[in-house]
């Protein structure tokens, strides 16, 4: 028998059953762990079990079943992360549903457009505001046939109301969505609003009358229904929505319990939004394997969570990792006695990488060296970061150098590769086996394989089964059982794959040669401890420039430190002195690079991309066309000959 049909007959045919069998083996295991408390204070995490978890998903079920919802039928989750989230969503899936998920900050527009795109009926909001966006659209009057709000109570709309996944999450939930009252209406009058305490109370009631009605309803459904419909941000055109099954979700579990590097014993911060592909993943395989998971969405607190969870993994996007790695490193002025220990000790764990990596045992005398490293910096790093005994990045390349900085500190950093297509990790490998700038063989059971140029193809039962109500580009992308993922790699003889870049971002300089810009943009971002976003561009000329964006905060820093605290962010971006200290950075990134690929021109933005309309993802992807169409006139002008123009 098949690796693959050995999982297909070790994972559980849907979601629901999922929970069941972590439930019933393990009832008074900890699911889950919600934050009590203000953000600038200590929280108590107060624990939900497998048990608890699953009855008050059964009641949400229950309760949409009350409410007429039909198999396969969506119901929208609009929301930052949370533990009712978590539990809205276990709930569509035990009723048989299909979770369409989208971001808390959407605006009413593209809202309106993923609601009648996906045929949703019914959908859960966190904020008034959100409720806004749906009563706002008179198109969706005869849509939309339940808002169900997350908060019992508060103002609709104004000063009071909130529209931010890292605010408000001082959740309701608790012990038990049962301590809610009610009947409690969110500040509206609109009469298609009710809480999810009322769901809550509309399930029990059901399931007093029938014991049995979702536990049945669960066995009825199939591996191959429809579990759940993700809108991709997309840094070009509108959004798809990708249609993923109850099967993919719970093979990607136990091919990650196949891994056996993750056991119930471990803890793990959960901040990722959860409307990503990348979060409703790893909500599959902790449900699988068994693992607590500590729910935190308010980003600003995050460092605070960690020190009080002590997660033994985390996962996150590179730019957790960069931020993190650019901290450190601008911690102290170089030339300070702790600025020369940091980069004394890095050197140290940079000499140390090849023993560790092999497992062999290093010279006495680097082993000394490596131990006094850790007890003076490496020690309070990883302390910092919760005592985590390694991490997982995903959603965008993390470039080598980040990778080899944290795995010489002691925290190795596992990167997964895959898309929302593929339920977001479809290449993974095993901490102890990290090959530095690969994604790691593709998932146990599942096949890889590149096109003649060099396209990587993916096949097996993680690959979604198409794009909601557009059979042109479904053909286009999903062949004879192969996903097509537009992105270029290798694979090393270790099976081990190399993405170099999406293939519609490839640009031809003029001399003929191909450059990645993504390759470029890591090696900037790896190099330069004050970036927020590097955008690299060329396509037609004769080598590549960049438009660079500054970190707020690292920024504020910089002039701290040179007396300029009174200058804006505008104000600093155009120092000289700054880009001289840019300038040092982009040096250090193109000796990275190979020649061709090198930047010889800069431009800094005066303003950062976050705030620009159009020109970044809902997760923070930045929409390359849009920049080099917006920005045009300043990113050719640095192909002139009279000097390099400031922004």
């Amino acid at each position: 028998m098949s690796l693959q049909q050995d999982q297909v007959d070790a994972s559980a045919p849907n979601f629901g059953a999922l929970l069941d069998r972590q439930a019933d083996a393990h009832p008074d295991r900890v699911a889950l762990l919600v934050p009590r408390g203000p953000d600038d204070q200590p929280n108590e995490w107060l624990p939900i079990t497998f048990a608890e978890f699953r009855r008050q998903a059964h009641a949400v079920a229950a309760g949409l079943i009350e409410l007429g919802l039909a198999r396969e039928q969506r119901v929208a989750i609009m929301s930052g992360t949370r533990t009712e989230w978590i539990i809205a969503d276990m709930g569509i899936s035990c009723a048989g549903g299909a979770t369409t998920t989208i971001y808390p900050n959407t605006n009413a527009e593209d809202t309106s457009y993923i609601l009648t795109d996906s045929d949703s009926r019914i959908v859960f909001v966190e904020t008034a505001a959100q409720v806004d966006k749906i009563v706002s659209r008179p198109e969706l009057d005869d849509r939309i046939r339940r808002i169900i709000t997350f908060d019992a109570a508060q103002p609709a709309g104004g000063e009071g109301s909130r529209d931010s996944p890292t605010e408000g999450h001082d959740s309701t939930v608790g012990e038990s969505l049962d301590d809610q009252t009610p009947g409690t209406r969110i500040g509206t009058v609109d009469p298609r609003v009710m809480t999810m305490a009322d769901l809550v109370a509309a399930g029990r009631r059901r399931l007093s009358a029938e014991p049995m009605l979702v536990r049945h309803t669960i066995d009825s459904i199939a591996p191959t229904d429809l579990a759940t419909v993700i809108y991709t941000s997309g840094t070009t055109g509108t959004p798809k929505g990708v249609e993923i099954e109850h099967r993919s979700w719970t093979y990607m579990g136990a091919a990650w319990q196949h891994q056996n590097f993750l056991g119930p014993g471990d803890v793990h911060l959960l901040w990722l939004p959860l409307s990503h592909a990348f979060g409703k993943c790893l909500l599959a395989i902790c449900i699988q394997i068994g693992i607590a998971q500590a729910v935190e969405g308010r980003i600003p607190r995050l460092v605070r969570s960690i020190g009080e969870v002590r997660p033994t993994v985390m996962c996150g996007v590179p730019r957790i990792f960069e931020k993190i790695r650019a901290g450190v490193m601008t911690a102290s002025r170089r030339g300070r006695i702790t600025s020369r220990i940091s980069h004394w000790a890095f050197a140290v764990g940079r000499d140390s990488r090849p023993y560790r990596l092999a497992g062999r045992r290093m010279p006495a005398g680097l082993a000394a060296r490596y131990r006094m490293a850790d007890r003076l910096v490496f020690l309070t790093l990883r302390r910092k970061l919760g005592g985590v005994r390694f991490m997982i990045s995903g959603g965008a390349k993390l470039s080598p150098q980040v990778q080899e900085w944290f795995y010489s500190a002691g925290i190795p950093i596992v990167e997964g590769y895959g898309s929302t297509e593929l339920c977001a990790v479809a290449f993974f490998s095993d901490p102890s086996t990290i090959r530095f700038g690969t994604v790691g063989p593709v998932c146990p059971g599942c096949q890889a394989r590149l096109a003649d140029d060099g396209e990587v193809l993916v096949s097996g039962p993680i690959v979604a089964r198409g794009y909601h109500n557009l059979p042109e580009q479904t053909s286009q992308a999903f062949v004879d059982g192969w996903f097509h993922t537009g992105d270029i790699g290798e694979f090393g003889a270790d099976g081990c794959l190399h993405i170099t870049d999406r293939k519609r971002d490839l640009f031809k300089t003029s001399g003929g040669k191909y450059i990645a810009p993504q390759k470029v943009e890591a090696a900037l971002m790896a190099n330069c401890p004050y970036l927020s976003q590097a955008v690299a561009l060329g396509e037609g000329h004769k080598y590549a420039v960049a438009l660079l964006t500054l970190d707020p905060d690292k920024l504020s820093l910089w002039g701290r430190r040179r007396g300029r605290a009174a200058m804006s962010y505008a104000e600093l971006s155009r120092l000289p002195e700054l880009r001289s200290t840019i300038q040092g950075c982009v040096d250090r990134a193109n000796a990275h690079l190979d020649r061709w690929e090198t930047v010889k021109r800069f431009a800094i933005l005066d303003h950062d991309l976050d705030d620009e309309e159009g020109l970044v993802t809902t997760s923070m992807k930045v929409r390359r066309g849009e920049v080099a169409n917006r920005y045009r006139d300043l990113w050719e002008s640095l192909y002139e000959d009279n000097g390099v123009p400031q922004a």
